[in-house]
């Protein structure tokens, strides 16, 4: 793997998280009057999840299979190799989902659906990001 641009990622996608933690607002309602925070926040979000899936193929390079076909097999790959917990394997596949609608249906998003995400799940990225780092260490 290589470390130097995984770690560039890293610190791309701990900033996304920062930015998404300092302007989340407390709650759905003000998300959906305020144009600016939903641009931050989707943009953010958006990148985080781009991100996840980025580091994740230089992970699965790694691995003895063939690269996955769509975003959210990342992870799968991932989970079956035991470098993540099903568990986290799977939000962060429904996270690509999250990325695929905002991306390409922005007009429709749902902004609690985005509220919540920005403020619960957050921790995804994360978790991710904390196991990504202990395999570098350990490299």
């Amino acid at each position: 793997m290589e470390s130097v641009i995984v770690e560039r990622k890293l610190d791309s996608l701990y900033r996304c998280i920062a930015r998404v933690e300092e302007k989340c607002p407390p709650d759905a309602g003000t998300l959906a009057d305020d144009p600016d925070l939903q641009d931050i926040l989707v943009l953010n979000l958006s990148r985080a999840v781009r991100l996840c899936v980025d580091i994740g193929t230089h992970l699965v390079a790694e691995l003895d299979s063939p690269p996955p076909d769509t975003m959210g097999q990342t992870f799968d790959f991932l989970a079956g190799a035991e470098l993540l917990s099903a568990e986290l394997a799977a939000r962060l596949k429904k996270s690509v989902g999250f990325r695929n609608l905002a991306v390409h249906n922005y007009e429709e998003l749902n902004w609690a659906i985005v509220h919540a995400i920005a403020s619960r799940h957050r921790e995804d990225f994360r978790e991710f990001a904390r196991v990504v780092s202990a395999r570098l260490d350990s490299a």
